[in-house]
């Protein structure tokens, strides 16, 4: 099986050189010149692909021609815009991957599609107008979109991800008044991330929609002064604890479709 990755970035890299040491032939494309070659190095067939732009470019014609896309480019909007955008650009990439005869595609989506509220999530509870962010509506107009194109395809709804070198707390460390002090987290380790997208691909998992989160949901307050204490930061401050009834997102189907075990199954246990 040929397979194309689609955004080389801090997860697809990593993805794109497991599937390559599995023997599988890559192709993976970056925005960055000068990262051609740390792919080409890596054994994988290295693509500069700029979207929409790219995708009528003589020279990037043959990264379509695969068996398997995985589409790993998360929206990046400006003040709530630029979503339309994103889904203009995965309307043209789905049409590109039918000219191609590319039959599969595997999106890595995430759990804001749900709303912030309304205790365990599964993945049939998405409600389009009531995501928790506005990327999460554009994600879920997507995900209509593949899901109607007549292509096989796999949807991830991947929690926050972390991991080397990437970790939340750097983003809220010495912080205050911070809301949601009882929300539990819903985030996902890099290693896991990979491990799942081998195992579907490797069990041939097509035409459905799995939440990809680790087991463990403790709440920020609780999360982020440990961490913040593990990676010796200033601590976050958070507003006195409320009764908000959150969402906990559940990841019971891919642990039962999959029959896969987390290798990282709680965000407690802090990692570089």
């Amino acid at each position: 099986m040929k397979i194309s990755v689609l955004g080389c970035g801090w997860l697809g890299f990593p993805l794109a050189q497991r599937l390559h040491s599995n023997n599988y032939p890559i192709k993976g494309s970056t925005t960055t010149e000068n990262k051609l070659k740390t792919l080409e190095q890596n054994g994988i067939e290295p693509y500069l692909i700029r979207l929409p732009e790219s995708l009528n470019d003589p020279a990037t014609e043959s990264f379509w021609q695969s068996d398997l896309l995985i589409l790993n480019v998360p929206p990046r909007l400006k003040k709530d815009t630029g979503g339309e955008h994103f889904v203009e650009a995965i309307a043209k990439i789905l049409e590109k991957c039918k000219e191609s005869n590319l039959t599969w595609i595997i999106f890595t989506s995430s759990t804001s599609v749900y709303s912030e509220t309304g205790g365990i999530t599964k993945e049939e509870d998405v409600k389009p107008g009531s995501a928790s962010r506005p990327a999460g509506e554009v994600l879920i107009q997507t995900e209509e979109l593949i899901q109607k194109s007549g292509l096989d395809f796999t949807i991830l709804r991947l929690g926050g991800l972390y991991g080397y070198g990437r970790h939340p707390i750097h983003y809220l460390s010495g912080k205050k008044d911070l809301d949601g002090a009882a929300k539990p987290v819903n985030l996902v380790h890099q290693v896991d991330c990979v491990n799942v997208i081998c195992e579907i691909i490797r069990q041939k998992k097509r035409n459905t929609v799995y939440n990809v989160v680790s087991d463990g949901h403790p709440p920020r307050k609780e999360f982020y002064e440990s961490a913040a204490e593990h990676f010796n930061l200033p601590l976050p401050r958070f507003k006195p604890k409320d009764n908000k009834n959150y969402r906990v997102v559940s990841n019971q189907k891919l642990r039962e479709d999959l029959h896969y075990d987390f290798s990282y199954p709680n965000p407690m246990d802090h990692t570089p």
